[in-house]
């Protein structure tokens, strides 16, 4: 019991710099449903599950989010409930076929009882009969389709706990002093790491015999009206690279990862460092055109939506008199060329 006068130091509020729950003492109670059912649909509209075997899926929206979500503050220990139901829609190819499948998720209860993720049930339904329908229901059910929808529930609950109830737990007394100094040595340092930050991200230097050489970073994004699958397949088969580009592509059959490509006679060349099905391709990229010993990075990433394909090229380590003209061979060689042979400048749906 404290003296009269002193005050028991659990509530004394007046020494805080928000004045509120010293100590983290108090119980304290967040309402994370709106939050929650935000960052749901964040997580899971136009994302997509893919099996290199079988096909690929797209959620096209969160149909259902039902439920709560509490984060809790009891003497500096924090805790959670949470209960949702939820009902995905969504569509998908089969490899090699372009009929469209189409399906629910239902998710009937997603808790903190569940220590495992294996534990939440996870329904797959069809809209459309067939044994084509059939395989993407079994991935969806049994093979990357469950634990790909598993990991972004996980992904739900992780940033619940660590991005949503960053302010529930207050700093104590005596901490302000330490944060206050450590944002001073903060400050001292940010300018150089922006800096540096600055330079990988903007223009760079290159001494090559004794040449500067600037370099810079091209980022291009591009609708394309196909699905993802049809993109990829564009973009890392020799026989429709050898389509869109009007001559030989010397490479193997299929993009493989450390395989070499030359395109457009020579005038492109470079190797696949990394070829992820569906969404990813990097390699190393060059023009004939360039001096010797430049080469570029380029990463390619595809992202089917709902309305059509996104395609994003972020190309590293330009020089930086070319910047123009190959953004300008980006768009006439490759997303024109394309889009003119295979059709997709046209409506997808």
């Amino acid at each position: 019991m404290a003296k009269w006068g002193e005050g028991d130091p659990r509530w004394i509020v007046e020494e805080r710099p928000d004045a509120t729950n010293v100590n983290n003492w108090h119980w304290t109670e967040k309402n994370a449903d709106q939050w929650s059912k935000a960052k749901i649909k964040e997580l899971f509209s136009n994302h997509i599950i893919e099996s290199p075997k079988i096909g690929n899926v797209v959620i096209e929206e969160v149909e259902k989010c039902d439920g709560e979500a509490r984060a809790n503050n009891r003497k500096g220990k924090l805790i959670f409930f949470y209960e949702w139901e939820i009902t995905l829609k969504w569509k998908g190819h089969v490899n090699g076929s372009d009929e469209e499948i189409t399906g629910k998720i239902d998710i009937p209860n997603l808790s903190e009882e569940h220590d495992d993720m294996e534990d939440v049930d996870v329904d797959i339904t069809l809209t459309t009969k067939g044994p084509k329908a059939d395989a993407l229901k079994e991935m969806l059910r049994k093979g990357e389709g469950v634990k790909n929808i598993r990991g972004v529930l996980s992904n739900y609950v992780s940033a619940l706990k660590n991005e949503y109830s960053t302010d529930l737990i207050k700093p104590k007394k005596g901490d302000v002093e330490t944060k206050a100094a450590t944002k001073t040595v903060t400050k001292t340092v940010t300018p150089q790491g922006q800096a540096h930050k600055n330079n990988e991200t903007s223009m760079k230097n290159l001494d090559i015999g004794g040449n500067k050489v600037e370099l810079s970073e091209i980022n291009i994004e591009e609708d394309m009206k196909c699905t993802g699958q049809e993109l990829f397949n564009a973009l890392t088969r020799k026989d429709m690279i050898q389509i869109f580009t009007g001559g030989e592509a010397k490479m193997h059959e299929q993009a493989i990862e450390g395989g070499t490509f030359e395109l457009l006679g020579g005038n492109i060349t470079g190797k696949y460092i990394e070829v992820l099905p569906f969404t990813k391709i990097v390699q190393e990229w060059r023009l004939k055109s360039w001096p010797a010993g430049i080469s570029s990075q380029v990463t390619i990433t595809i992202k089917q939506t709902k309305e059509d394909t996104k395609i994003t090229i972020k190309q590293k380590g330009v020089p930086s008199k070319e910047v123009e003209s190959t953004r300008e061979g980006w768009q006439r060689y490759y997303f024109h060329a394309m889009k003119r042979s295979f059709g997709f400048g046209a409506s997808l749906f």
